[in-house]
């Protein structure tokens, strides 16, 4: 009987088992494999050991990309969640047209990365961009925006945030999920609005900011759609046929992040050996950085308990 019972538990396993097997054992498997290799795709793998990895070292464009990307992690991740957290306590303050004005903020976050980026790009752009035009006419000097080294990060956050409606819904759901009793505990004790922000709202959605973070940091190592497209249209290369590979981290670099050097050396160079030691060292890192989140939110837990 329980031999039955065990056979019939792993026949209702045995789809989801297969699909972890063959879509995520088997190719980090293989890519670990094929990272201590020399992979061409025309050859026969050739074992060079630790030889990839230790190529990393001395590797100018992984230094550049490794830096962008970390600056994105740094900056774009906690705007996206403060953007989030201040959108859905502004929507929970609405006494009419609350739906509304979510569908509106929710909007943005259905459009394609790739159609929002040109769309952006254009919106921003240097002259004739109604973005631009419209500062002039206020008197601001507009920046160059995705033709500037300087702003073409920032104007890469600031799509991050345009589509920030996804976030905000979670974080809606959460503070919608805390108790009205508590706050009205807290007013007949005279704490102002910020007080029971902080003291009551961000304390109850500790975990869905957890969860925001995590998320964000895993989407942001592997930031990629944006910054291609970005760079693309923003340095004229899509409209001349000259491919999307030749203007990643246009300008001068500044839009160059990780997932953009492990592509262009898999498909440009063609050095698919590399490009899968890349691959394995970032999902490591992705791994790390998670597990530390996790256990500094339980650890922090456990001493405020």
């Amino acid at each position: 009987m329980r031999l039955r019972r065990n056979l019939t538990t792993l026949s209702f396993l045995a789809p989801a088992l297969i699909g972890i097997v063959v879509f995520l054992v088997y190719p980090l498997v293989s890519a670990a494999y094929f990272s201590l290799t020399k992979f061409d795709l025309l050859t026969v793998p050739k074992w060079v050991g630790l030889d990839n990895y230790k190529s990393m070292i001395d590797d100018p464009f992984l230094l550049q990309a490794a830096r962008n990307t970390l600056w994105m992690v740094v900056v774009f991740v906690p705007a996206r969640i403060i953007g989030a957290i201040g959108l859905s306590m502004l929507l929970t303050q609405l006494k009419r047209g609350a739906g509304f004005f979510r569908t509106v903020f929710y909007l943005p976050a259905l459009v394609p990365p790739v159609a929002a980026t040109i769309a952006f790009v254009y919106l921003l752009k240097p002259g004739t961009g109604p973005v631009n035009h419209f500062l002039a006419k206020i008197g601001i000097d507009g920046p160059l925006w995705f033709n500037s080294p300087a702003w073409a990060k920032p104007a890469l956050v600031l799509l991050g945030l345009w589509a920030v409606g996804d976030l905000m819904i979670i974080f809606l759901a959460a503070v919608l999920g805390v108790p009205e009793s508590l706050y009205e505990a807290a007013s007949l004790d005279g704490a102002n609005a910020w007080q029971r922000f902080w003291s009551i709202t961000l304390p109850s959605i500790r975990p869905v900011i957890l969860f925001a973070a995590v998320t964000g940091v895993i989407y942001t190592l592997q930031y990629f759609d944006q910054a291609a497209v970005a760079g693309s249209i923003a340095s004229g290369q899509a409209t001349t046929g000259a491919g999307i590979s030749q203007s990643f981290g246009y300008p001068d670099g500044s839009t160059f992040t990780y997932p953009l050097w492990l592509y262009t050396v898999g498909f440009r160079y063609n050095a698919l050996g590399y490009a899968n030691a890349l691959a394995i060292v970032l999902f490591v890192v992705a791994l790390g950085v998670t597990v530390i989140m996790l256990r500094r939110a339980r650890a922090f837990s456990v001493e405020e308990a």
